[in-house]
């Protein structure tokens, strides 16, 4: 059964309380410390029910944590890529659906960053700053590929006109403004646009309609645009952004990474719970509690590894794009190879974070026992929810131009998901 979403504000703006603005990066990383616990509770609950985060999306609104990445010229903390990738990390320890909320609406408002004019810098970044939360409006289902739009953005006047239909809108439900991928013609011929459409313009409708295994509470919906009308200074030339070397893939590829990083921890950290307080020692190994259990001990020694492992490439990859971001800055002619360093950097993290999410939420049950797989539980939300997420972008790719570059010399390529 699916809902149709409308009037202004989707729980985040009618009802939200003034915003802290966070200045510094650790003040970033306090805030989301502190707000932790508060996130965790009742996460079980909320995915068994779907039951959608609108308080706990109220609290990150309300923390200054939607801001951080809003430039200190115009009154945010500007903080670093490593920043950015531990609050979701941090976030995905509690509750992989709610981190999946922001990373979009940090990813697009680089896009702003990027090639926003002044305009539209002012506005979004504007309204950022007071609590405002951009979700995504990027994907079909009708193209050859997935990155096939039919959705059209066509200039009609001064103004530009939007047509088409998005799935699987993360954040939109709660969403103050909207990041609309679509092709626009250029004398090159069709090209990435993005349109920057507040979330209750006339002419959107968003169902709430997400039937996904996993992921169930990130608050995605089906956008439907219907003559939605966008001002010239709200529509950005994404294109340009893989014209020259950036850090825009790697940056989005990064905390997506950062994700399934925080839910390898989490779920690991949840079976240690579970096996400390309900389950019980196999009969042979002479141990009075299941924690003593010296095969469970040393499996999940095996498993800290792999954690451990790919939280510190997730470090690294985070330090290459702080890196790369820092010759961008100078105008330096090494920026290529720094991009390229990091969107490697990045891959290679991905692809032990993803695998190493999937692998922890799935041994969750082989450590914890049967008393695990009961419903009331719900720890194979764990499971399902890095799975779900696993998906959203092939890892053999990542492998493909890791392999390229380390036998052939060639750069991965600029096209936003590397």
């Amino acid at each position: 059964m699916s809902e149709t979403i409308t009037g202004p504000a989707r729980g985040t703006a009618d009802d939200r309380a003034p915003a802290r603005v966070l200045a510094t990066d650790a003040e970033a990383l306090d805030a989301v410390r502190d707000l932790l616990p508060h996130l965790a509770e009742g996460a079980a609950a909320r995915d068994r029910d779907r039951t959608l985060p609108r308080g706990q999306v109220r609290a990150l609104s309300r923390s200054g944590l939607l801001g951080i990445t809003v430039p200190r010229s115009l009154g945010g903390a500007g903080v670093r890529a490593a920043t950015v990738a531990e609050v979701l990390r941090l976030l995905g320890t509690a509750d992989l659906s709610l981190a999946q909320i922001p990373q979009p609406h940090f990813a697009f408002l680089n896009a702003v960053r990027l090639r926003g004019g002044p305009a539209a810098r002012e506005r979004v970044f504007g309204d950022v700053l007071a609590g405002a939360l951009l979700g995504n409006a990027q994907a079909e289902r009708s193209g050859r590929t997935a990155h096939t739009h039919a959705t059209r953005l066509e200039r009609d006047g001064e103004e530009w006109c939007l047509e088409g239909t998005k799935y699987y809108a993360t954040g939109s439900l709660f969403a103050d403004w909207l990041a609309v991928v679509a092709p626009a013609e250029t004398p090159g011929g069709p090209r990435p646009h993005i349109a920057l459409v507040p979330a209750s313009a006339p002419g959107v409708r968003i169902e709430d309609d997400w039937n996904g295994m996993g992921q169930r509470t990130t608050a995605s919906g089906t956008v439907h645009l219907s003559g939605v009308r966008v001002p010239d200074a709200l529509v950005l030339e994404q294109y340009r952004t893989f014209e020259a070397p950036t850090t825009f893939g790697a940056f989005a590829q990064l905390l997506h990474t950062a994700i399934d990083v925080g839910a390898a921890r989490g779920a690991l950290d949840a079976a240690a719970e579970f096996v400390r307080t309900k389950s019980r020692p196999w009969f042979e190994s002479g141990a009075d509690t299941a924690a003593e259990d010296p095969l469970l001990v040393h499996r999940f020694g095996e498993l800290e590894v792999r954690v451990r492992a790919a939280e510190a490439l997730l470090a690294t990859a985070a330090a290459r794009v702080d890196t790369a971001d820092a010759v961008l800055a100078q105008d330096s002619p090494g920026a290529g190879d720094a991009t390229a360093e990091a969107s490697l950097a990045v891959a290679a993290a991905k692809v032990a974070g993803g695998r190493t999410a999937v692998e922890v939420s799935s041994a969750l049950f082989e450590v914890a026992g049967t008393r695990a797989t009961a419903q009331g539980e719900n720890l194979h939300r764990f499971w399902r929810d890095a799975r779900t997420h696993t998906v959203h972008d092939p890892e053999r790719w990542k492998v493909q131009h890791l392999g390229e570059y380390s036998l052939n010399r060639r750069r991965p390529p600029r096209h936003g998901q590397i």
